[in-house]
This record gives C-alpha cells, sequence and structure tokens, in this order.
C-alpha cells in the first residue's frame, strides 16, 4: 500500500493501458480519479477497483474539452480534497494516411485529443499539485516519435508523442521547485484496443519496404507486451521510489524500439 492516502487521476482509464494503471495505483492505496469519454468503460474499471476493496471516482469527459475538464478535475478535489498523481494516458492513433491524403480535419482531431488533451490534463491539474507542495506527473507517450519512425502515414500521431516528450522535459525543470516530478513512458507494441480508433489509408504510399526480424519484441519471444507491463513502471513513478526522477522518457518496448 505504497500510496496509501494519495490520490491520483488517470485519463482513459476505461480500457488498456489507462485501465491496467488506474488499478494497479489504486492496489498500492491510492483513490483514483477514472476520466474517459465512455462512462460504461470506466463505470466498469471503477467496480472491478472498489470490488478488490479500493475507492474510485467516475469522471466523464472529453480530454480535449476545456468545460469538461474543468468540471471534472473540479468534482475530483471536491471529493477527495487533494491531488497527488496524475497519469496523462488518453489518447487516440487517429487517421495514418499519406501526408498529402491526411485532411486537416484528421490531423487535427489528433492533435485535439492527443496533445491539446495532455495540455489541458495538466494545465487544470498542476495547480492542486502546487497546493500539495509535491506531486507526481506521468505522460503515457510512445516509442513513436521518439525510438521509431517506420509507422506508415502516422505524421500526426508521432508528432503529438514527440510532443508529449518534449512538454515532459520542459516541465520536468518548471516545475521542479514545486517539488513536482514530470515524466514520460513510452510503451512499445502492447495488447490494447487502441487500434479501434485507428484509420489507415493508402499504406503502400508511405510504407518503407523493409523485412523486420520474425518476432518484434526480442525480450517476450516476440509476443506483444501487457499493459500491466506498462502499469508497473506508472506506479514505480507515482512513488518515492523514483523520488529523483524528472524530466525520462522510460521505454517500455522490450527491446522493439532497438530493432525498428
Amino acid at each position: 500500500m505504497e500510496l496509501k492516502n494519495q490520490v491520483a487521476l488517470v485519463t482513459g482509464s476505461g480500457s488498456g493501458i489507462g485501465k491496467a494503471a488506474a488499478m494497479k495505483l489504486a492496489a498500492e492505496g491510492a483513490k483514483v480519479g477514472l476520466l474517459g469519454h465512455t462512462r460504461t468503460e470506466i463505470e466498469k474499471t471503477a467496480h472491478e477497483i472498489e470490488k478488490a476493496g479500493g475507492e474510485a471516482l467516475v469522471l466523464e469527459a472529453d480530454v480535449s474539452d476545456e468545460n469538461r475538464m474543468r468540471a471534472a478535475i473540479g468534482r475530483l478535489a471536491e471529493k477527495f480534497g487533494r491531488l497527488d498523481i496524475v497519469v496523462a494516458n488518453a489518447g487516440i492513433n487517429g487517421v495514418w494516411a499519406p501526408i498529402d491524403d491526411l485532411k486537416p480535419e484528421e490531423f487535427d482531431r489528433t492533435i485535439a485529443v492527443n496533445l491539446r488533451g495532455t495540455y489541458l490534463t495538466l494545465h487544470l491539474t498542476v495547480p492542486h499539485l502546487k497546493a500539495q507542495g509535491a506531486g507526481s506527473i506521468i505522460v503515457v507517450s510512445s516509442i513513436n516519435g521518439n525510438r521509431t519512425f517506420t509507422t506508415p502515414g502516422a505524421t500526426a500521431y508521432t508528432a503529438t508523442k514527440a510532443a508529449q516528450v518534449a512538454m515532459v522535459q520542459q516541465l520536468a525543470l518548471e516545475l521542479g521547485k514545486h517539488h513536482i516530478r514530470v515524466n514520460a513512458v513510452c510503451p512499445g507494441e502492447i495488447e490494447t484496443n487502441i487500434h479501434d480508433n485507428t484509420r489507415l489509408r493508402h499504406e503502400q504510399e508511405t510504407a518503407i519496404p523493409v523485412e523486420w526480424p520474425e518476432g518484434q519484441v526480442p525480450i517476450s519471444d516476440g509476443k506483444p507486451g501487457k499493459s500491466e507491463d506498462v502499469a508497473e513502471v506508472i506506479a514505480f513513478l507515482a512513488s518515492d521510489r523514483s523520488r529523483h526522477v524528472t524530466g525520462t522518457p522510460i521505454y517500455v518496448d522490450g527491446g522493439q524500439g532497438l530493432l525498428r
């Protein structure tokens, strides 16, 4: 119960990495605000946390919507009276297409969720962390845009993921004097349902004709990682065990990025 008496916010906590992170933080004793845009999913996460003896608050909001985010984080602060940990996880793959085929509105939507959503999450939670005089922010980025650039047509996506790491490093310095740590996890191939919000067009126009080795994840015999693998690292960064770690992207990819 390393995080007992602490309060965490996890965005995109209805499934995948967000859900695994919320479950792990709750298991470590934190009270968790579950933020997502699909109420049935975050309610299911809340039920699982409560069934295991934890405490959770359902917060329905689109991370790109300022008013709804402001209201949701206000509810969290009102309910628990503090905030110690922020996991900015919500994101989409969006549309992957050649740059001359990628529509402005498609580009804008990926930027809105992945980058504006991260900005709003931090913009609205940092005052609460400052009030506590300490805190930990963990941004879920990706190996895409940081270690690898081989996903066909993923220009908007990789731009947001690179920008997230730049934000982390910028804010680590800005917020250090408030004893707020800011780090990123950069997963590789993980078993999640993020591909449900992926649209791929004209892959053959942007794919590089490279034959990757069979089994791209060396540490797990080629198999994708689990959401729980990322959640373990998030829990470490949320805890006092990482008290001297800030401004750091941690790659959770089983060595995949080194092959690609």
